[in-house]
């Protein structure tokens, strides 16, 4: 069923668990997302970051993500990730995705609350809730952003006003963590995460969770982050499965591909501890 964000976030916040959020760059991974979200009966954000529009179209997204979200028994989200400009984040909500983010963490600090507040004005008359950044996750490298950045921590000092005048539905902090392939495992600053949950109720988002260390992802779903967003690992372990197996054509080497990602998301569910909603 296809769903908004707002009950499962909540209740991942209150009850300390993480939901997987899991980007799809075509048909083939959003089924075999929604498919595993099926089978063990749990919550999925289904994303498309608007940076993959090479890969694959808002439009192509919005008609095959909705169709796979309202066709399963399980609750889904499709979300928008990393939306960039206002056009394009109003143009996926007419489009029929159930959440939305919006990325100002570039701008300066009262730009970035302009923008967003504008987008969770607008998405709240249609019921879809909103998920904005604070701070930056910088980028390892190009596979999940147009450019390599460095990432900027979360100021504790303007959260809470952030939060108060945008009303956002879901914040993305920066605590360590970078999209992309990392040189070694990053270093999450659980200080700065248990500082940020006490001073505001609305969930929190961790992007980058992508080989980020097992140990260290499910501190993070334990101490107050409902959201944590995976991509590279699912691709990686694709390419490897294809790149080591020997296949006699290419359906065959699909269903590999496809088996390899199951398993990556059915091995987040149990790091993250994901409950049913």
């Amino acid at each position: 069923m296809l769903v908004n964000s707002k009950k499962a976030l909540e209740k991942a916040k209150k009850e300390k668990f993480a939901i997987p959020s899991t980007n799809f760059i075509d048909n083939n991974s959003a089924r075999v997302y929604v498919n595993t979200a099926e089978e063990k009966n749990l919550p999925l954000i289904l994303s498309y970051a608007q940076s993959h529009a090479d890969i694959l179209s808002l439009e192509e997204a919005a008609t095959f993500g909705k169709y796979l979200a309202e066709e399963s028994k399980a609750p889904v989200i499709l979300h928008l990730d990393h939306g960039q400009d206002k056009e394009t984040v109003y143009k996926a909500i007419d489009l029929g995705f159930s959440s939305v983010m919006i990325d100002a963490s570039e701008k300066p600090f009262e730009e970035n609350i302009t923008i967003t507040k504008e987008i969770v004005d607008y998405a709240h008359k249609h019921n879809i809730t909103v998920e904005a950044e604070l701070g930056h996750v910088g980028a390892n490298d190009k596979s999940e952003a147009s450019q390599i950045t460095d990432s900027i921590y979360t100021e504790t000092k303007d959260v809470k006003e952030f939060a108060e005048i945008t009303g956002v539905d879901s914040l993305a902090i920066s605590i360590g963590t970078a999209h992309g392939l990392y040189k070694g495992e990053p270093k999450i600053n659980f200080e700065r995460l248990k500082e940020i949950d006490e001073l505001v109720d609305i969930p929190l988002v961790l992007h980058g969770g992508s080989s980020s260390g097992d140990e260290n992802l499910n501190k993070c779903a334990r101490n107050g982050i409902s959201k944590i967003n995976i991509y590279t690992d699912f691709v990686t372990a694709a390419y490897n499965t294809i790149k080591e197996g020997s296949f006699k054509n290419y359906i065959e080497m699909k269903y590999a591909a496809d088996k390899a990602m199951k398993k990556v998301l059915e091995h987040y569910y149990e790091v993250f501890e994901t409950k049913s909603i």
